[in-house]
């Protein structure tokens, strides 16, 4: 039993506390750090769901589904993209945020690119995960 709780925390921690810091970062006033760019916060939520796409699909990757890749692909941008959404919901009740679907929708395309990417890096060092039969 032990074996399976190191497995769990090594695999789906890093999600919960990810997901913990997104939580943490949007209960706050956006901060206006660094230099300004056209699309900067596009880009930061397209990145931010690329990396809880990729530590979903990590973490599927460990479980009894892990050789259904359709299926893990799918859940991984499905609970990241739904994460992204819950948390422009969220956002829509702090003080000086709003929600915005166009952030929405990086959090999307970022988990989708995101699970893609690490599948193409895992490939080639993981053999018992197959391309894609789609």
């Amino acid at each position: 039993m032990q074996i399976l709780g190191n497995k769990f925390f090594a695999n789906w921690f890093p999600i919960l506390l990810y997901c913990l810091l997104i939580f943490i970062q949007s209960s706050h006033p956006s901060p206006d750090i660094g230099p300004d760019w056209p699309l900067k916060d596009k880009a930061l939520h397209f990145t931010a769901y690329a990396l809880l796409g990729a530590l979903f699909l990590r973490a599927f990757k460990t479980t009894r589904i892990k050789h259904h890749l359709k299926l893990i692909f799918a859940l991984s941008v499905l609970f990241s993209s739904l994460y992204g959404i819950s948390d422009e919901i969220h956002q829509s009740f702090v003080p000086y945020r709003t929600a915005d679907v166009m952030d929405a929708l990086a959090d999307i395309i970022g988990s989708i690119i995101g699970v893609y990417i690490f599948y193409q890096i895992s490939i080639g060092k993981n053999a018992k995960i197959t391309k894609p039969d789609f």
